[in-house]
């Protein structure tokens, strides 16, 4: 991770393709790149990749760790196209989604729609979900990629909720904009979350409900790393974020809306980007143990 600290950074979950997935992603957007791929050894799935990488000045990690969640839309990346920040926004949208869709399914056609000159949603050829938006330059302006939360299903109507939940959670956090579903828009209700965003820590998000019978809702394909600085940060955000007992292992958690995270300690990073293999494989053994993840016993296994 660069020193400009992002927080939460998405994390995505492949079978074996995440060295794969980055490298096509960072030839797609501008300002991208791979910045460290570590193999981890002996996991539960195996030797698992951990990449990170930067997309357009967004951080993301990813891992290969086996066949055990799939991506689907309920999780997706908005990309905002904004003409007065991007020469050429209009043909540069045409091309990021040409990439996108090049083997991956479309799930809302590139068109002119009532919020948007240009707008497609599509699902590219490793399951992840983008919208691609033109946006309109005299909006507020927002980061060129954001994470984006569907709330469908049982989770359907929670969007408002959700948000101020997180940002209660979050201590510099703040809302955006909210846009709700009028009357005549069945089967959403009148009032819903249409569209909203809003910020956590330095790391936008957006959200919205749609009650269409989608058949599937947020997993741990995404997650979201908060890194913390001190153990106490650590116990703080795990007793607020964790809310199903059973999905808590190796510092990730389950909130009340299904929306994974994984709270670890911002040293874990330096301990398995600098360390030796040796270093790696005791820490990583000691980290598998863990629920909550525990810093100076951590520690102690990089000092052997």
């Amino acid at each position: 991770m660069t020193e400009t600290y992002q927080n939460p950074v998405p994390h995505l979950w492949f079978d074996k393709e995440a060295k794969e997935a980055a490298e096509f992603y960072a030839s797609i957007f501008p300002h991208s790149g791979i910045s460290n791929v570590t193999t981890i050894h002996d996991t539960p799935s195996g030797d698992c990749d951990v990449v990170s990488f930067e997309l357009w000045g967004q951080k993301f990690m990813s891992i290969s760790a086996g066949p055990y969640f799939t991506f689907n839309p309920s999780m997706s990346f908005m990309v905002n196209f904004d003409p007065s920040r991007e020469k050429a926004a209009v043909e540069k949208i045409n091309d990021v989604w040409d990439k996108l869709s090049d083997g991956g399914t479309v799930l809302m056609p590139m068109d002119k729609y009532p919020f948007s000159e240009k707008y497609g949603w599509v699902q590219d050829k490793f399951g992840l979900s983008w919208q691609l938006i033109l946006t309109d330059p005299n909006g507020e302006e927002r980061p060129p990629i954001l994470p984006s939360l569907m709330f469908t299903g049982e989770q359907y109507g929670k969007a408002e909720e959700a948000v101020q939940f997180y940002l209660s959670v979050f201590k510099n956090s703040k809302e955006g904009l909210i846009a709700r579903y009028p009357q005549g828009m069945e089967p959403d209700q009148e009032g819903t979350v249409m569209f909203s965003d809003f910020m956590l820590e330095n790391q936008w998000f957006t959200a919205m409900d749609s009650a269409q019978d989608h058949g599937f809702s947020f997993n741990e394909a995404v997650s979201f790393m908060v890194y913390c600085d001190t153990q106490e940060e650590v116990d703080y955000y795990w007793d607020k974020l964790s809310a199903v007992p059973e999905a808590e292992q190796c510092g990730w958690v389950k909130d009340k809306y299904g929306v994974s995270w994984q709270v670890v300690p911002r040293k874990m990073d330096e301990l398995m980007s600098n360390g030796t293999t040796a270093q790696i494989d005791r820490v990583n053994k000691a980290f598998l143990k863990m629920k909550k993840i525990n810093l100076a016993e951590l520690e102690e296994a990089y000092k052997g």
